[in-house]
């Protein structure tokens, strides 16, 4: 059985544990913070045999060498040289496993070069889930701090956008809200962000993480994934694909929403 765990870290970030309960084996995403890693890993009475690493950002990665020293013989996967102790390096739709769970490396480069998002299955092929780091984010994505208008295009919505609806989605920050209120703002009339949003916030009210979403649910209130909806197309004043996700992120940069 595929389970998956979430850690929150630091100020707002994620880290996760992908456990195969069958087994009793996991890997962790981004593990930031190691310490807080092993004792959910020996809460669970686990063992851990691999780390799958997003991007190079010390805030996803600065924990995987300390972490490798207190836990010896990991893999750590990746796919950019920058990583700390990086063991394998993976490129797009490299396949591997963690116990019987499948895993499948997705190389989604624009907030950084090297980025990889992490889809995994059970043994039978179900309960998809996809680890997307500083990609895809919940009503959003990740500044182009590397990268272009066309490579989150397809990042997001040729390569993430295709996988199945009912994915899970566990993304690296809990940016939900301060998202969602950018949602808002590109189409005021969409009533999936509003009502996500009002979920949204009773979550974070009560000290509840927003995660997971799903692709499904993104493809209705994240505007970076509706490039070709009539309303984010006029918002934006452009039509192609591409200058839509540009405009997008460039309005979204300097966004200050109404408190």
């Amino acid at each position: 059985m595929l389970r998956v765990i979430a850690l929150p870290a630091l100020d707002d970030n994620y880290m996760y544990l992908l456990v195969d309960d069958n087994k009793k084996i996991c890997a962790v995403v981004d593990p930031v913070e190691p310490v807080k890693v092993l004792e959910a890993v020996s809460k669970e009475d686990l063992s851990l045999t691999a780390v799958l690493t997003t991007h190079h950002h010390w805030d996803h990665a600065g924990g995987n060498e300390e972490l490798c020293k207190k836990h010896a013989g990991l893999t750590v996967y990746g796919g950019d040289k920058r990583i700390g102790a990086l063991t394998n390096m993976v490129k797009h739709q490299d396949k591997f496993q963690v116990g019987d769970i499948q895993v499948e490396c997705l190389f989604t480069p624009c907030h950084t070069t090297g980025h990889i998002c992490y889809y995994a299955t059970d043994a039978e092929g179900k309960t998809p889930v996809v680890f997307t780091g500083d990609t895809l984010f919940q009503a959003g994505c990740g500044r182009f701090f590397e990268g272009t208008p066309e490579q989150m295009q397809r990042a997001l919505n040729e390569v993430l956008g295709k996988l199945p609806e009912e994915t899970d989605v566990y993304c690296g920050h809990e940016y939900t809200v301060s998202n969602l209120k950018f949602a808002e703002h590109v189409e005021p009339d969409n009533a999936d962000v509003q009502e996500r949003m009002t979920w949204a916030q009773e979550q974070r009210k009560q000290g509840q993480p927003t995660v997971p979403s799903t692709i499904g649910l993104e493809k209705k209130i994240n505007p970076f994934m509706r490039v070709t909806s009539p309303g984010v197309q006029e918002f934006t004043e452009k039509t192609d694909s591409i200058e839509v996700m540009g405009g997008l992120r460039k309005s979204k940069d300097t966004f200050k929403p109404k408190k």
